[in-house]
């Protein structure tokens, strides 16, 4: 195929011809590939000409929308293409293009979620957008209830090496989400967390550091643990730096206490970022997380169930499954949270200048609700994420 001078597309060219009345008049040649010759009519009056667009081939179509999909940055930049005429919006739909739809194109809000935007996202986790597979994965298990449908469109994007996919299987192993308080599994937990670290999941670091300082789920390595948090908070760092390349960097985002010092081999200091005190903006959520806090932040009078919570990070927005399923913080036991993770993030945020010391606040709770449903109310150890975050 000689692609170089564009033989296989059409090229048109005029050529001067004379009529019956010997005047010059000039005729449109359409001339295509091979044998195809096709010769417009050269009347300005004539409405049913040849569309240059519908000359064009299916595969250089498709590759364009493919690179629209993937730089996309909201559903409504590839919608608007679609709906422009009726072959873009059939080839718009093709596999090719919806595998490779990027996270900001799948990022439906959840005040416009309707059985079409269920359908979009269920074509796309079809046609192998793992990306798709997570989000539609965390909608269902969470939002809808559909928990084997929600807990397989995940695997599916995990068997894939998605990253955020392997870190929400990871929490649901971790709080047996979708069964009882026998179903957790924590050394799973810990292995998926363990690959998702591997892949850079900056939760998933921070996680697989707290279970390594508290021997959650594994066996307690309180070096190895720091030096995951020390990961975790550079890579965060690096993520806020490459968002804003050409920005300079605020002294207030670098500020630290001097005398806070963490316990280690040498003894030193090591006061970096959100887990050791320092003040970077808050990480961007991740599209999934985005839409279960909007789904139920418009059903707040609702909520997630009856006697369910929410985990009170802010950019997390997983709801409880059963009673009890999250563990509160030690010290006042006024907040909740799916993760170390989420409790890590919603320390430096917020809850830090919130927290204040209450006795017998587990006593209190099982009074007031009296009989519950046997799973008990874990408690995050005040030895644990409190200490080393704590900061004099």
């Amino acid at each position: 195929m000689r692609t170089r001078r564009g033989l296989c597309y059409p090229r048109v060219m005029n050529r001067c011809v004379e009529n019956s009345s010997g005047r010059v008049a000039k005729r449109r040649k359409l001339e295509l590939a091979g044998d195809c010759r096709k010769i417009l009519k050269t009347s300005p009056d004539y409405a049913g000409g040849c569309d240059f667009f519908d000359a064009l081939p299916d595969d250089l179509v498709l590759s364009v929308l493919g690179k629209l999909s993937s730089t996309a940055d909201c559903p409504a930049d590839f919608v608007n293409v679609l709906t422009t005429c009726k072959r873009l919006n059939g080839l718009g739909l093709h596999s090719l293009v919806l595998s490779k739809a990027s996270h900001k194109m799948l990022a439906v809000k959840a005040s416009n979620w309707s059985d079409s935007a269920h359908r979009f996202l269920k074509l796309c986790a079809d046609s192998g957008n793992i990306e798709a597979c997570h989000t539609l994965g965390m909608i269902r298990f969470y939002c809808l209830q559909n928990r084997s449908s929600g807990a397989s469109l995940m695997a599916k994007a995990a068997i894939s090496s998605h990253a955020a996919a392997l870190y929400s299987l990871a929490v649901i192993q971790f709080n047996g989400s979708g069964g009882s308080k026998n179903d957790k599994d924590l050394r799973a937990g810990v292995a998926l967390c363990a690959r998702a670290a591997f892949l850079g999941h900056v939760d998933a670091l921070r996680e697989l550091g707290h279970c390594l300082q508290d021997g959650y789920g594994v066996k307690q390595n309180i070096a190895e643990g720091r030096r995951f948090l020390v990961q975790a908070n550079a890579r965060e760092l690096a993520v806020v730096l490459a968002a804003n390349p050409s920005a300079v960097v605020p002294r207030s985002w670098l500020t630290c206490n001097h005398q806070r010092h963490v316990a280690g081999a040498g003894g030193g200091g090591c006061p970096l970022l959100s887990d050791f005190g320092c003040n970077v903006p808050a990480p961007e959520a991740h599209a999934a997380n985005q839409f279960l806090s909007d789904w139920f932040s418009a059903r707040a009078e609702v909520g997630p169930g009856p006697g369910l919570r929410l985990c009170s990070h802010s950019g997390c927005g997983r709801p409880e499954t059963r009673r009890h399923e999250f563990r509160r913080c030690s010290v006042c036991g006024a907040v909740n949270y799916c993760s170390r993770a989420c409790q890590a993030l919603d320390w430096k945020l917020r809850h830090k200048a919130e927290c204040t010391p209450v006795e017998r606040w587990a006593d209190a709770d099982a009074d007031e609700d009296g009989e519950n449903d046997g799973n008990g109310d874990d408690a995050f150890d005040g030895n644990g994420i409190h200490e080393a975050m704590d900061e004099s």
